[in-house]
């Protein structure tokens, strides 16, 4: 009679290790590498890990230990058993097991995790990639924050002799993450002062969820201060702000205002130049002239955003003269800036370092009487006035005011003077383009016959 041979079904207990998740690979190959040989972490009842020592094919020792069979406890896990593992080997193996977890747990509850260091850490790995202008405004703020005080429910920030923020110490991290013990009640308290939804509170959550990350990844911390989830209520709001196009008479008038002297003058032609050219802010570092100065142009490189150093390219700027009651007027903008270039001298006021050129613009404007005069009458028709007033002012008249011909310029003729995408632009300017939309309802019309 013939012997009958069965296959026997692999243990439904025990994963094969082409079914293993990689996290489970890791975890097993951490253990080997960082503990003495013959220990070994499996998956315990109801989701729990447990470890075992053998020696010479038998079980030596055995117990389980508090941290979930996922990959989001592995991590922490692995720290506990390095620690135990460090106690039985200094013990002559004489210990228990459970002794040596419960020493590992006393030592890793009394260890003072060093967030200055890994904060130091953190800004080396950054490198060149992120610019010291950069750090301050999108790192600082919620990492480290600034020395301040709340008058009337806003910050006043301290400053030092050379006029820039004083930072805090401790910084904001360290202080938070001594009164919360864990990464999502942590961000919930950092991240508080941004609304979300701007993009603002997406810089600082990007910022704080990537310092959190590296402390973990690199710095060995807890898993417990990985980052949580992004959700969709930390999403950008796809609605763009609004900004109010200055009208010409409201320019000749805040012009008008400026001192006659030397910061005036620069100020005055600054403002002109975004007036006239549609500029941004931070183009005022980088006009020039070219071709003898027949030509002016902007340097200024912006991140497109997406695809990483993907930046505009240098433009050719082209102007829309601002006009008064008897039309356009010439500033000779491109004959000033070609002749100071010549002479060595400056005509662009100071603006800060780089990437601050907008909030200088904002300060200077803001001691100005007459731009808060006009920022109270725009806000009595619900709309908003900031520097890229000038800047929208350029967008609006690029679309509405006709060609010498009585043509329109093409949307993509205003986008690349402009220095952006046309996609980029249709976002922002869409609203500028409709032409005589009063006329097509009854709004210029008496249509309606009165009731008989």
């Amino acid at each position: 009679m013939g012997v009958e041979i069965r296959n026997k079904k692999p243990s439904a207990l025990l994963p094969q290790k082409s079914d293993q998740p990689s996290w489970v690979k890791e975890f097993r190959k951490a253990v080997k590498a960082s503990t003495p040989k013959g220990w070994l972490v499996m998956q315990g009842k109801k989701e729990s890990t447990r470890v075992q020592i053998r020696k010479d094919a038998k079980k030596i020792a055995d117990i389980t230990i508090p941290y979930a069979w996922k990959e989001s406890d592995w991590p922490d896990a692995l720290m506990r058993i390095k620690a135990a593992a460090k106690a039985y080997e200094e013990s002559g193996q004489k210990l228990d097991l459970k002794t040596c977890f419960n020493i590992a747990h006393t030592v890793s509850s009394e260890t003072e995790i060093d967030w200055a260091g890994a904060l130091v850490a953190f800004r080396k790995s950054k490198g060149k990639k992120v610019k010291d202008s950069n750090w301050e405004n999108k790192y600082m703020p919620v990492l480290i924050d600034f020395k301040h005080e709340i008058i009337d429910g806003r910050r006043k920030y301290k400053k030092d002799s050379e006029g820039k923020k004083i930072p805090c110490s401790p910084s904001n991290i360290e202080r938070l993450a001594k009164k919360y013990s864990n990464s999502k009640a942590l961000c919930k308290v950092a991240l508080k002062r941004w609304e979300k939804g701007t993009t603002q509170h997406r810089h600082m959550r990007l910022a704080l969820y990537g310092f959190l990350r590296y402390c973990v990844e690199e710095q060995n911390f807890e898993s417990i201060w990985m980052p949580p989830a992004v959700t969709s209520k930390d999403a950008v709001e796809e609605v763009k702000r609004i900004g109010y196009p200055l009208t010409d008479a409201q320019i000749i008038r805040l012009l008008d205002s400026f001192p006659i002297d030397d910061v005036g003058n620069k100020w005055r032609f600054a403002f002109q130049c975004m007036a006239v050219y549609g500029l941004r802010p931070e183009d005022l570092r980088h006009i020039h002239t070219r071709n003898g100065g027949q030509e002016i142009w902007s340097n200024y490189e912006k991140s497109k955003g997406g695809k990483k150093g993907n930046k505009t390219a240098p433009r050719r700027l082209y102007p829309l003269l601002v006009n008064d009651l008897d039309g356009p007027i010439s500033w000779h903008l491109k004959e000033q800036l070609h002749i100071c270039e010549q002479e060595g001298r400056s005509l662009i006021p100071p603006l800060g370092r780089e990437g601050e050129a907008a909030a200088s613009c904002k300060t200077y404007l803001s001691r100005r009487k007459v731009w808060e005069a006009i920022k109270k009458e725009i806000a009595k028709e619900k709309q908003e006035l900031t520097p890229y007033s000038f800047r929208h002012r350029y967008a609006y008249y690029g679309h509405n005011r006709p060609k010498a011909d009585g043509s329109y310029r093409a949307p993509k003729q205003v986008a690349d003077a402009m220095g952006h995408t046309l996609d980029t632009h249709l976002l922002s300017y869409s609203r500028f383009q409709t032409k005589d939309l009063a006329s097509a309802f009854d709004e210029t019309t008496l249509l309606v016959k009165a009731a008989a």
